[in-house]
């Protein structure tokens, strides 16, 4: 018995240009985490990582994702991506189970022996789901051995020959419009979709009849620097699809610039006062209705913070030095799983606590920072109904679940 496709992730722990780079964030997303919610969204029967790190590992598994523990000498920058994948193949084929390591029931290994495999790589963070779906129907109907991912370009190449310049694929002495040029494409990195049996046979990716699978263009980044890290940081918001299913637990945030508009009111007394808005009031309503969790978490030490959340019955730090220990003690306290959070920021200091959860966003008027490192960016500025957007998000997803 053969399962439809297995979708295969290589993310080791080392890496020189960037440390630890699979766990970085784009988007507020750790890039593992984006391809194995590309995968999972391909309709993909089973997603797995391939890695040699225990936080990798431990953030695969709580994404729904298997692992397969990568030895020592597979997690090397010099060795192959195909040795990674096929020796995660070979761990479940054996049914190995102190190499592969499932949140799921247990299946007998020779269930685990799929028609289609595909590698994917987190360091495309913009693979798109339904570009690798399409590419694995092309695979399962026999169109292609091998489906990957590429752009088209029309750019001008040129290369050495015997140390002269020469032109690649135009001619030097004919300059023709860009659109006439013979058709090229260039690898985006993202997923390559081949038939299990084939690749096991050729021991590399690219055998028997390729086929280009074509994505847009804009989502083509590849993270091999840091400065590409800050572009597709920067990008993501544009790029990625805003249809995300919200699901989480509790819901922490900001109160100055989130509960109101970051203005303060100062009487003739020095008294401050600020103004929120009742819509807000009544989504924290019904978030606890829900059975959900809600903090505000605030660096100011005004007793207004206080008095506000005790209107609203539900917990409070404020006055707080530290806002990402204060959160993390919380958590704990609380019992709640980091990844299951959302928190709603607004300014730089709220950078810290955003990093930490699964779900960070912010107000529309965010500083640009913090827009850059959410997930989600509402569309209702601060004190103007963004905690009420956040709260019927929520609970619109509970209710679909």
């Amino acid at each position: 018995m053969e399962i439809d496709s297995l979708a295969v992730i290589p993310a080791r722990g080392g890496s020189v240009g960037i440390p630890h780079k699979n766990l970085k964030r784009v988007g507020g997303v750790p890039l593992i985490v984006r391809a194995i919610i590309a995968a999972q969204g391909a309709g993909i029967s089973r997603v797995v990582v391939t890695t040699d790190d225990p936080e990798i590992e431990a953030v695969a598994l709580r994404n729904g994702a298997d692992v397969v523990r990568r030895p020592t000498v597979l997690a090397t920058g010099t060795a192959s991506s195909e040795a990674a994948v096929l020796h995660a193949l070979d761990a479940i084929a054996a049914g190995d189970r102190d190499a592969w390591v499932s949140p799921h029931e247990a299946a007998p290994a020779d269930s685990m022996i799929p028609q289609v495999v595909v590698f994917m790589q987190a360091t495309s963070p913009f693979i798109r789901s339904c570009d690798v779906a399409e590419a694995v129907s092309r695979v399962r109907t026999g169109e292609a051995d091998c489906v990957f991912s590429a752009v088209p370009t029309h750019a001008f190449q040129w290369g050495l020959d015997d140390e002269q310049i020469v032109p690649i694929g135009h001619s030097g002495s004919e300059r023709k419009m860009r659109q006439e040029l013979p058709p090229r494409w260039q690898e985006t990195g993202g997923f390559y979709v081949m038939n299990h049996d084939g690749f096991r046979a050729a021991g590399h990716r690219f055998f028997g009849r390729l086929a280009v699978q074509e994505v847009p263009e804009e989502t083509h980044f590849e993270i091999d620097t840091p400065t590409d890290l800050r572009i597709c940081d920067a990008v993501a918001s544009v790029v990625t699809s805003s249809d995300e299913q919200l699901s989480v637990d509790a819901i922490v945030t900001d109160f100055d610039g989130v509960h109101t508009d970051d203005r303060v009111i100062i009487d003739s007394t020095g008294v401050e006062l600020v103004v929120v808005n009742r819509r807000d009031g009544l989504g924290v309503a019904r978030v606890k209705a829900a059975g959900k969790k809600f903090l505000i978490l605030s660096t100011e030490r005004n007793p207004v913070v206080a008095a506000r959340a005790a209107k609203l019955g539900v917990d409070v730090l404020h006055g707080v030095d530290n806002k990402m220990a204060a959160l993390q003690g919380w958590l704990k306290e609380q019992g709640v799983d980091a990844d299951r959070v959302a928190y709603l920021g607004n300014d730089v200091n709220d950078l810290g606590p955003m990093q930490l959860v699964g779900w960070p966003c912010a107000t529309a008027d965010a500083d640009d920072a913090v827009r850059f490192a959410a997930r989600v960016v509402l569309q209702a500025n601060g004190g103007d109904g963004a905690v009420r957007e956040l709260c019927d998000l929520v609970i619109d997803e509970a209710g679909n679940t």
